[in-house]
């Protein structure tokens, strides 16, 4: 498979200021060395608890924050005049240059604050597509007629205001903005945690439909497993700033060896009275992303810490093709996991 972007330890700090100079005396580590790569074609799902990090690393890998260090290599389709690209690092100047700006996109969680209210639909469409290119007035209206189109929507809805449209609706004109510059790669940060579980259902099939119809590749980032289950084809485990596990979304769901990763998944609800889960409770609050602990991150949370745990972070190793964890205990946690939950926990 083409990768279409890999990512380096990567970092994205938040400074803290302080003192009457407001000099930085310390900082919130959002992303906290991330590797990853990222498919052409491919859905892969970014999961973990609220303030992990996920949105940023999102975010800084499209270059709308900038990195605090590490790399972000963008890959051209089919080569490109660009070949490998570091987005970290290249002047903002230089991407929109390239065309690159257009070909990263980004769908917000909440449309009714990433779409500004003051706009018509049709100004809320155009505006990504006049800072690529110049088109005339009619050609214009009918690619957003098209792009609405492709999205549900009909040519009826150009002149309304995103407060006439439902939560769905809304959401829906974010997807055709996200799309209008003909992009290779979309964020998708938690695109249905707003929507009611029905309209949840339409805008992922929508999203799988557009996938396939335009080539794209997402990153989905989500706290809600099941959604991850439907449309992802991998799937990432974060915690606090850090991957923990990445491997086949079928694998992780199947084969989870993280210790975290069992927790989350001892959290889905099953439709089934006679079933009787015993969920895996996790002791302590998450560690401040200012001050994270020695040693593994997950340390202070886990069932199974032990004293190297305490002292030595541990790499994201492979534990079979395609499936990598970061954890000392990795060969063993399924055993541990049955031993001490039982085998109730799903």
């Amino acid at each position: 498979m083409d990768k279409i972007l890999e990512l380096q330890n990567l970092h994205k700090y938040y400074p803290i200021l302080g003192g009457v100079l407001r000099r930085e005396v310390n900082a919130v580590k959002a992303v906290d060395g991330v590797d990853l790569d990222i498919y052409r074609g491919e859905c892969l799902g970014l999961v973990g608890e609220s303030g992990c990090g996920k949105t940023t690393a999102g975010k800084t890998m499209i270059r709308l924050h900038d990195p605090t260090n590490g790399h972000v290599y963008y890959y051209g389709k089919n080569g490109g005049p660009e070949g490998r690209l570091d987005l970290g690092f290249t002047k903002r100047s230089a991407l929109k240059k390239l065309g690159i700006r257009g070909r990263l996109q980004m769908v917000f969680q909440d449309p009714t604050t990433s779409l500004d209210p003051r706009m018509l639909v049709k100004h809320i469409i155009a505006e990504p597509i006049k800072e690529q290119v110049s088109l005339p007035g009619r050609d214009l209206e009918d690619r957003i007629v098209r792009l609405l189109k492709l999205v549900g929507l009909t040519r009826d809805h150009l002149l309304r205001y995103p407060h006439e449209f439902s939560g769905g609706q809304r959401q829906r004109i974010a997807v055709a903005r996200a799309i209008a510059t003909d992009p290779e790669f979309v964020v998708l940060d938690e695109p249905t945690s707003a929507l009611d579980v029905s309209v949840q259902s339409q805008i992922l099939n929508l999203l799988r439909s557009l996938q396939e119809t335009l080539s794209l590749t997402y990153l989905f980032v989500t706290h809600h497993l099941l959604v991850v289950k439907y449309i992802s084809d991998r799937t990432a485990v974060m915690y606090l700033g850090k991957i923990v596990e990445i491997a086949p979304t079928e694998e992780i769901f199947s084969r989870s060896v993280h210790p975290y990763t069992h927790a989350l998944l001892s959290g889905i609800p099953i439709p089934d009275v006679e079933h009787k889960p015993r969920r895996i409770v996790l002791s302590g609050d998450v560690p401040s992303p200012v001050s994270p602990p020695q040693g593994c991150r997950f340390h202070p949370r886990c069932p199974f810490e032990i004293e190297r745990c305490r002292n030595e972070e541990p790499p994201l190793e492979e534990v079979s093709i395609e499936h990598k964890a970061a954890c000392h205990r990795k060969s063993e946690v399924e055993k541990l996991v049955r031993k001490k939950f039982g085998n109730q926990v799903q």
